[in-house]
């Protein structure tokens, strides 16, 4: 059994949908050596979430954010959480519908996707900084 982990930094993203896939798949090349085995995800934060959708069409992003910013409304007047500003409180509710993780398969080296899908780092926050990520791959 091969078992890598491996901590990272992504740079700062704005407030949106982005596909990183590919910076993941960079800082972790020994999944060339598993024939068959898993990869997990982790982002370190609870404003930011992760999940794996459409890789083709940008507008499937924006529309992603469209639509989780109609349903997780800032400034809700029940919020009591508002210390740190107006999305805040709604950027953990949308971190939490999505989660922190996604769990990837890989076979014979390569991440096992479907041809459409990337894995996407889910922005919530106006100005949000740099977010750290634990990457895990492991199999045989």
């Amino acid at each position: 059994m091969i078992f890598f982990q491996k901590q990272i930094k992504l740079k700062a993203y704005p407030r949106g949908f982005h596909l990183i896939t590919n910076a993941i798949l960079d800082v972790i090349p020994e999944i060339e050596d598993i024939k068959m085995g898993q990869m997990q995800v982790f982002i370190k934060h609870t404003s930011a979430s992760l999940t794996i959708n459409e890789n083709a069409d940008d507008t499937v992003r924006a529309d992603f954010e469209s639509h989780f910013n109609k349903m997780v409304p800032e400034n809700a007047p029940y919020y009591q959480h508002t210390y740190e500003g107006s999305d805040d409180m709604p950027a953990h509710i949308k971190a939490s519908v999505l989660g922190a993780s996604v769990q990837i398969p890989i076979t014979n080296g390569q991440l096992n996707l479907g041809v459409w899908q990337g894995i996407y780092l889910c922005e919530h926050r106006n100005y949000a900084g740099s977010r750290n990520m634990v990457i895990t791959a492991y199999g045989i």
